[in-house]
């Protein structure tokens, strides 16, 4: 994927205030609009330029595309990193997907939730709600925890330019919660109008990269290492699990990509999840003659052709 430049789209620098970035829009609506232009490709340019107003218009919108923008040029591939949104603070309904933007804008918005102020009325008012994405780690979301995080809200100063208000927050993780699941802060979102009560803050889970473990709802997966011999002829090993080491039974004749399962011991819940346990069999190098001479013996002894299935 293509990143797209959207300052270069508009002709505006990084660095440009909300009204520059409304007049650069206004003057190249105008001399691109499909009505009016006889430029050849005016219907896509009229297109690519309401779409860097699409982002560029709204502070958060522009915040969170500025944090991955700047070290990157028009053209160049760009996939960005899972959660990039993490710790970004948005309030609004997000966008809802009615125009035909590209497949970069739909990867970064498209469910991201990233939106602006919707459009209320009325003397006194309920305040927004806000969202953010926060990363936890495993061992919380499988015992509970209670953590600090930083929050950035992107807002804009008096002279019109985009900047970020940070904020921290205790927050309880519950034991057990889910990667998507939403924890609910009554009161922390944007405030009333005309004495109107607080937003909520809504919390979305992400899980950060574990290096032993991956979590699919609330089940546990594990790639476990073997060796031919214990695979071959059965053996009870030690595994991890998020509550600790557990023994657990290699059924002989075990071949890679074989799934055991530890029982209760994913995540908890009403139903708690299972722990999978995924088997890799590991053969080591001969290190010497007589490593080698027993392999040789293993071919001889024991003839196998793995590749039967492929006629070959």
């Amino acid at each position: 994927m293509k990143f797209k430049d959207y300052y270069q789209v508009l002709g505006v620098p990084r660095d440009a205030t909300q009204d520059a970035i409304k007049q650069a829009y206004r003057r190249l609506a105008r001399k691109y609009h499909p009505d009016v232009s006889k430029e050849p490709d005016a219907e896509a340019r009229f297109k690519e330029v309401g779409e860097a107003y699409e982002v560029l218009k709204d502070p958060e919108k522009r915040a969170a595309y500025d944090r991955f923008g700047e070290n990157w040029k028009a053209g160049q591939e760009f996939n960005p990193p899972p959660d990039w949104d993490a710790g970004f603070e948005f309030s609004g309904g997000g966008y809802t997907g009615a125009q035909d933007f590209s497949d970069f804008f739909e990867t970064l918005f498209g469910q991201a939730g990233v939106g602006g102020v919707g459009g209320r009325a009325g003397f006194r008012m309920r305040g927004e709600d806000h969202h953010a994405k926060i990363l936890v780690s495993l061992e919380d979301a499988y015992r509970g925890a209670t953590r600090t995080i930083t929050l950035q809200a992107p807002q804009l100063d008096p002279s019109g330019h985009v900047v970020t208000k940070t904020r921290t927050l205790n927050v309880r993780i519950p034991k057990g919660v889910t990667e998507g699941q939403r924890i609910r802060l009554p009161g922390q979102g944007a405030p009333g109008i005309g004495g109107g009560p607080k937003g909520d803050l809504y919390l979305e889970i992400a899980f950060e990269p574990h290096r032993l473990f991956r979590a699919e709802r609330r089940h546990i997966y594990l790639d476990l290492p073997i060796t031919p011999w214990e695979a071959a002829l059965g053996r009870t090993v030690t595994v991890p699990t998020l509550g600790g080491k557990v023994d657990l039974k290699i059924p002989a004749g075990s071949q890679t990509g074989q799934k055991l399962r530890l029982k209760g011991k994913g995540l908890p819940g009403k139903v708690p999840g299972d722990q999978y346990v995924v088997l890799k069999i590991m053969t080591p190098r001969p290190r010497n003659e007589a490593d080698r001479a027993l392999y040789e013996k293993m071919a001889q002894q024991m003839p196998f052709n793995p590749r039967a299935e492929l006629g070959v």
